[in-house]
């Protein structure tokens, strides 16, 4: 089982642990409380497990929205920060919205929600029987396709995508309504197991027979359930006889990913209609500007949606669609087949063309100057270290309107990250584990003791996780080894590498002669670490940050520590890497190498978030943008607790931009450990000081 309920052993409740994802979620009861096992088919909604406790209230450690629903599943109550509902006695389902999807059943109960600053408390009336059930977020391949290198074979395969959707309505514009799409082979002949059913949506996408062309439009096929069919010019066709060009001015890669983007916005506001009945901002920004009538909209079949959706100009909705979370960039060869599946569970952008290929990894012109400062101190083993590889090409991908870039292909991405096979396949077969989350700290060189501090302040502070920090210093090859090879939820090496191994006092250890690695994500805070990075990832790692040139020691703690903060407060890697780059005039030669959608520890309040501050005449303004994680992706809800907050934004990007007085501003930021920006620096919500903030 990958999901479990544990009694808590410092205070009355219970822990709902997700061992594959590594999340848990604390439940605090008055008195102490026994775990009865219960049925989960009780529940209307998805449930993996369910344990029954007795108990007169329970208290939620988190400020949290908590839907009361009745047995119909229709809403009897919603409660938000500083309210307060209390209900006559019924049969209820509570709903929390939780990093961790808990659902909530009593019978025949009085019950009363109160949301306050800082936690989140459900009273009964009398003593009564709990029913809590939860689900993992962790999902996988149902199938395995086989195809050829043909095009007409790929298409075929590709096609089977949209058999993973759960839902054929708008509903599946929540993340977790559209499952994982079958995995893809490459073999000698087409081989679709019989199980797989793709849906008959209505929608038909006719596309060039080419391998970019298949691979662009393969997470829009996925969305809409498409058939595809080989055609000169490509357009999207219903079986109503709605025809749409996707051969535009603008290029086809674009207005794929338009059109995307659109039918996936427009389904995001018309499910406002349907099982989640909120106030959603953007169906209130939009809504006087275009002509659609949402309550209809959402019983018509797929394609007549589509339809619909596509008559609305796009400039007229463009700046209210949640700011995408990853473009990938993509070279079009038949073997790249193999990870389109991961790429489009992330409802990825995917472009083939604009990539600039390069011979080597350049240093901005503005950092040259920092190496010949008499006392600079690189994190080079050698002064011929050199760039990543000896003999390799580059490759720069022009950056997509989207929070993250990434690359599948041979060359090394600058600006981007690496993705790869090996590690979509580790994550999907990550072990579970109900332990504490275990950091391994190696630090290979004392004059880099600064960063070691600092991240051995950061690790393990939080009061919510259990944490098992370990710091090793100056280790011999065979210590290393071992370090690798021991099971640990995030590995952060200080120190030196060179492309054929990491230095250690008797030697280097080059991670290709190691049999396989424990280590789920990795740091390595060295110059040229790339080759070692990319053999921890084929060794058994799901992702890590690696350099590909040279560093100077002060950057890379400014790295190091911002990092790991942004790790301890939930962010994905890939996320963290990409604020954390800013930290430095190096950081552009830090990139991901593996599934960087991975966290290390999760978030506190259930989605990341980075809160750009400054100082008005009345307060402060605030500018909340959100990340998505894999658990909560493209299409999630967030909900900014401030005062003046009444209504949903659509996750990720900008989630509003509010005016608030000091004394909330400071409130709001002792609930969570969050990064903030604030006259070009990055701060920490339990650390900084309001009043430098002009």
């Amino acid at each position: 089982m990958t999901l479990t309920f544990e009694p808590l052993d410092d205070r009355p409740g219970l822990a709902v642990i997700d061992q594959i994802e590594r999340q848990r979620y604390r439940i605090h009861t008055p008195t102490p409380i026994a775990l009865r096992e219960a049925a989960a088919d009780v529940f209307q909604y998805p449930v993996g497990d369910a344990v029954r406790i007795r108990t007169r209230a329970i208290e939620l450690p988190t400020v949290v929205m908590v839907y009361v629903r009745d047995d119909d599943g229709a809403i009897a109550a919603e409660v938000a920060q500083f309210e307060s509902e209390t209900l006559p006695a019924d049969d209820y389902v509570l709903d929390p919205l939780t990093q961790i999807k808990p659902y909530m059943r009593v019978e025949d109960a009085e019950v009363e929600v109160t949301v306050d600053s800082d936690r989140t408390r459900i009273e009964f009336d009398a003593p009564t029987d709990l029913l809590i059930g939860a689900r993992s977020q962790h999902d996988r391949p149902a199938a395995t396709v086989t195809t050829t290198e043909q095009p007409a074979d790929v298409m075929a395969a590709v096609e089977t995508f949209g058999s993973a959707l759960k839902a054929h309505d708008p509903e599946r514009s929540y993340p977790t309504l559209r499952g994982h799409p079958p995995a893809l082979e490459i073999g000698d002949t087409l081989d679709i197991p019989a199980d797989i059913d793709s849906p008959d949506t209505g929608v038909t996408l006719e596309l060039p027979p080419d391998l970019a062309s298949i691979f662009v439009a393969a997470p829009l096929s996925y969305y809409l359930g498409a058939s595809l069919v080989p055609a000169s010019e490509p357009r999207l066709t219903t079986d109503t006889g709605f025809t749409y060009s996707l051969d535009t001015a603008r290029g086809f890669e674009s207005e794929v990913g338009r059109t995307l983007k659109r039918l996936f916005f427009l389904d995001c506001v018309t499910r406002t209609e349907g099982f989640h009945q909120i106030d959603l901002h953007e169906r209130a920004a939009i809504e006087p500007y275009v002509d659609l009538d949402f309550q209809s909209l959402y019983q018509q079949p797929l394609a007549e949606q589509v339809a619909t959706y596509l008559q609305v100009p796009y400039d007229v909705i463009e700046d209210h669609i949640p700011k995408w979370r990853l473009t990938t960039h993509i070279d079009p060869v038949p073997a790249n087949a193999e990870q389109l599946p991961y790429v489009v569970d992330d409802l990825a952008i995917v472009r083939t063309h604009q990539q600039q290929r390069l011979n080597q990894a350049s240093v901005p012109a503005e950092a040259e100057a920092e190496f010949t400062r008499d006392d600079v101190i690189t994190r080079a083993a050698s002064s011929d270290a050199g760039t990543a590889t000896a003999e390799t090409d580059y490759v720069e991908p022009q950056a997509h309107d989207s929070l993250e870039q990434a690359w599948i292909g041979d060359s090394i991405p600058i600006g981007a990250s690496k993705l790869t096979k090996a590690a979509f396949e580790h994550r999907l077969d990550r072990d579970t584990n109900a332990e504490d989350i275990t950091i391994r700290v190696v630090q290979n060189d004392a004059r880099m003791d600064e960063e070691r501090q600092l991240v051995d302040e950061v690790y393990g502070t939080r009061d919510d996780l259990p944490f098992d920090v370990t710091v090793h210093d100056n280790l011999t090859t065979a210590e290393l080894r071992t370090v690798l090879t021991t099971d640990a939820e995030f590995f952060h090496y200080i120190g030196h590498t060179e492309h054929d191994g990491f230095v250690c006092s008797d030697g280097k250890l080059d991670v290709t002669t190691v049999d396989s690695v424990g280590i789920d994500t990795f740091l390595l805070n060295a110059c040229n670490s790339y080759n070692q990075g990319l053999g921890l990832v084929e060794k058994g790692a799901i992702a890590g940050i690696v350099t590909l040139n040279e560093v100077l020691n002060d950057g890379a703690v400014r790295i190091g520590e911002a990092v790991a903060r942004l790790l301890n407060c939930g962010f994905p890697l890939r996320a963290a890497l990409t604020i954390a780059r800013k930290k430095s005039v190096l950081g552009g030669q830090y990139i991901v190498v593996g599934d960087g959608g991975v966290t290390v520890a999760q978030t506190e309040n259930g989605t990341p978030n980075l809160l750009d501050v400054s100082a008005t005449t009345a307060g402060y303004n605030v500018e909340m943008k959100a990340y998505s994680m894999d658990n909560k992706g493209l299409g999630a809800i967030v909900f900014p607790f401030f005062e003046e907050c009444e209504e949903y934004f659509l996750a990720p990007g900008s989630v509003g931009s509010f005016n608030i007085s000091s004394s909330e501003l400071s409130e709001f930021l002792q609930m969570q450990q969050v990064p903030v920006k604030a006259d070009g620096d990055l701060y920490w919500s339990d650390s900084m000081e309001l009043e430098d903030i002009s």
